[in-house]
């Protein structure tokens, strides 16, 4: 029909209902799920005891005692044990231990050792948040029980399967093993540092008495010591030691063990070697070992007690024939200087062979046993002997400067930063400023590089400066926190070594293959970067061989090889003490094989306790262990690069003399004629009285006369050649001094001309110009402005004739150049073997 519609209805789709669970399927899945996690836990917890007690029936031998790890020296012969039970071990019975030192360890090792089965879970879920957080295995959780089994499993690796074998251990041990006999056997064989094992055996060296007699300070530092023995043991580090006790007094109060009172009070003493201690004696060549055993602890990732305890072959770089030496020289009471009571003066030594990095030798200090503060890395303020380092070098590297280039040496004071040193501003050449170790021109090149170049070159060799270095004080060595004999020696061996890095290491090869896991290291040398230039070291080590030589600063450190070194001493720095004495003492210095530092000092000085003798002794003990020590060692010689430059300046003028000539009143100049073409010279004056020379006049010729002489004055000359085609000076001739005698002048009589009518005139009669010697001074043995120590004369600095360059206190002030900081002083405060020293630097 028309009009109506086609269209169909439409069809409505009807939805499918999502089918939902009911409540009860709901308790019914997380039900049977519970009931499953239940029987899995109990499943598991049964595999771990039955793992544990496999375990422990197979190993159980092997739970109180480890194998000894041993230390080789260079050749392949053992030269110590890290673990002897039988002669460092002492066992002992609960009843033995003090109760305050039991809940010490636990407030510090493990608070719910006395709760827990074995395994502490909210431990574990604590260490595992925190590796989720690091994203990596970085908190094992383990009890005490569980430190314990570990020493059987000696894998340092945080992995879930030596974990879950350490736990399976722990639960066994705490099946079979009360709660007392496992924390005595825990205390029997933990590592104490020093050798030592066990609570008893550490109770008798650190505080020389039994258990019963300790004191709760003593029982806190004892429990302080397993986190990590090296590190918080009282004797290497009394500071740490008090720090780390104050921390588990603080676990034992918080957990109700200790009153306030009571830790406040055991917060306070300070930690005194007992006179047993040296009674204990572990192994021979100590502070290598001390120092290969944290070189090791670092390598391989395992804590002191897995090392020592693991069996592993230790393969070392020692020379036994040089450290022979150095520990008898060390064990030598002449060769250090004479204290007036038991505060002995000190001293470290450390040897590397620049070539691959390998340390020889070094000594950490005289009675190392007894003493366990190992100097070879601990800083002292390092004076002279960083020169090279934050000056010259920089300046060198910079190619504006070369051995014979002349320092124009000008400036006396730096704003109102004056340095001084015996010979004052006058010019020198870089070569002879640096044999006789003059400070003004250490400073003034400083000065001219700029801080900031002498600092980016310093910590290229592996120096960190502080933010209160950036002052012209380091180029006399005042640093902040000072240097390390192994930092000074690993700098020198960098120049020694063409520029190239060195990385200085004590450890070739650690093997293992207890129960039967195979464990290799074997040391992998980093590849050499070129710290400075090949040309730049070249010109160093020229310009340090000049300190060896006769007349240098360091003559007494030669020993029949070529050799280059510096010398080094600081200012005493004492507060109100104004009598003389020096707190540091070095010599470092290379041969073309070995490079080593020594140093000499009080681990604490006082107006009672300075040095007298200064860096000449040391330069000499130096020598005295080098010569021998070395004899097995093949000569070399010093490699000169092909393209460095050698512009030479003209020689050092001879024959100069200088006379008074009554008739005139003058003096009349004279030197003999330099061999070399294009020079002129310059003729240098000043008064006697007067600081600084002068120049006089420049001639062409071999004669100069000098007009403008006063009677009753003495003038001081020297003599300059100038080579005006490479624009270099020579080294300052000898001085020769004239007196000029005291009377009237000698005005000679002037005829009248007979035109001239002039009756005012006079006679004109002659004055008396009296009687006078003209006679030649002494010029001294260099550039005649000063002169050198005489051989075999200690001096207390090589820079001046008394210690100090500065005035402890004085304030920083501003460079004159733009990029030179402030020439600020280091300061003066005492020194302790805790902290770096940070009086100001002396010449040397």
């Amino acid at each position: 029909m028309a009009g109506q519609s086609n269209k169909q209805p439409l069809k409505t789709k009807t939805k499918k209902k999502k089918k939902r669970f009911s409540g009860r399927k709901w308790f019914y899945g997380l039900f049977f799920a519970a009931v499953l996690g239940i029987v899995c836990a109990i499943v598991g917890y049964l595999l771990i005891i039955l793992n544990g007690e496999r375990i422990l029936e197979e190993h159980g031998d092997k739970l109180e005692f480890g194998e000894a790890s041993i230390i080789y020296d260079a050749n392949g012969n053992e030269i110590n044990k890290l673990y002897d039970y039988e002669e460092h071990r002492e066992m002992a019975e609960f009843k033995e231990i003090p109760e305050q030192l039991l809940n010490a360890v636990i407030a510090t090792e493990d608070q719910r050792f006395r709760e827990h089965s074995g395994l502490d879970f909210w431990a574990i879920g604590r260490a595992v948040v925190k590796d989720v957080i690091a994203r990596s295995a970085v908190e094992g959780g383990s009890t005490i029980t569980q430190q314990l089994a570990k020493n059987v499993f000696l894998s340092a690796d945080k992995t879930f399967f030596r974990k879950a074998t350490e736990a399976s251990i722990a639960v066994a041990l705490e099946q079979q093993m009360s709660k007392d006999e496992i924390l005595t056997m825990y205390l029997n064989r933990i590592y104490f540092g020093k050798g030592i094992h066990g609570v008893k055996a550490a109770s008798e060296y650190y505080f020389g008495k039994d258990l019963s007699e300790l004191e709760l300070w003593e029982s806190a530092t004892l429990a302080a010591m397993p986190k990590a023995p090296n590190r918080y043991n009282p004797v290497n580090n009394p500071e740490f030691s008090k720090e780390r006790r104050a921390v588990v007094l603080k676990l034992m109060y918080d957990q109700g063990y200790i009153s306030e009172q009571e830790m406040n009070e055991a917060k306070a003493p300070d930690y005194e070697v007992p006179a047993s201690q040296a009674e204990y004696k572990v192994g021979s060549y100590h502070g290598f070992v001390d120092f290969v055993i944290e070189e090791a602890v670092e390598v391989t990732g395992l804590s002191e007690e897995e090392l020592r305890v693991g069996g592993y072959h230790i393969y070392t770089t020692l020379d036994p024939k040089a450290q022979d030496v150095m520990d008898k020289e060390f064990n030598d009471a002449s060769n250090f200087e004479e204290s007036i009571d038991e505060n002995i003066v000190q001293g470290a030594m450390v040897i590397i062979d620049h070539r691959t990095g390998e340390i020889k030798a070094l000594n950490g200090g005289r009675e190392y046993e007894q003493r366990g503060w190992n100097r070879v890395d601990k800083p002292r303020q390092p004076g002279s002997v960083f020169k090279p380092v934050v000056s010259y070098g920089p300046a060198l590297e910079s190619g504006k400067f070369f051995p014979w280039t002349i320092l124009e040496n000008d400036k006396k004071c730096f704003n109102d930063y004056c340095p001084r040193d015996r010979w004052g501003p006058t010019p020198v050449s870089m070569k002879q400023a640096m044999k006789d170790s003059r400070n003004l021109a250490s400073v003034w090149l400083l000065n001219q590089v700029g801080i900031s170049e002498g600092i980016a070159f310093a910590e290229k060799l592996g120096f960190t400066l502080e933010k209160e270095d950036r002052n012209l004080t380091i180029a006399l060595g005042g640093l902040t926190k000072g240097a390390s004999p192994l930092q000074m020696a690993t700098a020198y061996s960098v120049i020694a070594n063409d520029g190239k890095s060195v990385d200085p290491h004590t450890i070739r090869k650690i093997e293992s293959n207890k129960n039967n896991k195979k464990y290799t290291y074997t040391y992998e040398a980093p590849k050499a970067e070129q710290l400075m230039s090949p040309e730049t070291a070249w010109y160093l080590t020229e310009i340090m061989q000049a300190v060896v030589e006769k007349g240098g600063s360091g003559q007494r450190a030669a020993f029949g090889r070529q050799l280059a070194g510096k010398t080094g001493t600081t200012q005493h720095g004492i507060p109100g003490y104004t009598g003389s004495g020096i707190r540091d003492a070095w010599f470092v210095g290379y041969t073309p094989e070995w490079t080593a530092a020594v140093w000499m000092g009080y681990d604490n000085t006082d107006k009672d306790h300075v040095l007298m003798k200064g860096s000449p002794q040391a330069a000499a003990f130096f020598a005295k262990v080098m010569g021998p020590a070395m004899e097995h060692v093949d000569k070399g010689s010093f490699k000169r690069p092909e393209n460095v430059k050698e512009q030479k300046p003209p020689a050092a003028v001879s024959g100069f003399q200088a006379a008074y000539v009554e008739q005139g009143v003058l003096v009349e100049l004279s030197w003999d004629a330099s061999e070399d073409s294009n020079i002129s010279y310059e003729v240098y004056r000043r008064e006697v009285g007067v600081t600084e020379f002068s120049l006089f006049s420049e001639a062409v010729l071999t004669k100069l006369t000098d007009m403008t002489v006063f009677p009753g004055k003495t003038y001081e000359y020297y003599v300059v050649a100038h080579d005006s085609a490479s624009n270099l000076r020579s080294a300052n001739s000898a001085a020769v001094a004239v007196e000029i005698p005291d009377g009237e002048l000698g005005i000679p009589e002037i005829p009248l001309d007979p035109d001239i009518d002039n009756p005012d005139l006079g006679t004109g009669e002659p004055g008396d110009n009296g009687q006078g010697d003209g006679g030649q001074g002494d010029g001294g043995q260099t550039d005649g402005n000063g002169n050198q120590p005489d051989e075999g004369t200690e001096v207390p600095s090589e820079g001046e004739g008394q210690p100090g360059t500065e005035t402890p206190g004085t304030a920083p002030v501003e460079s004159t150049n733009p990029d030179s900081g402030q020439g600020g002083n280091a300061g003066a405060a005492d020194t302790t073997p805790s902290e770096a020293p940070s009086s100001p630097p002396d010449a040397a």
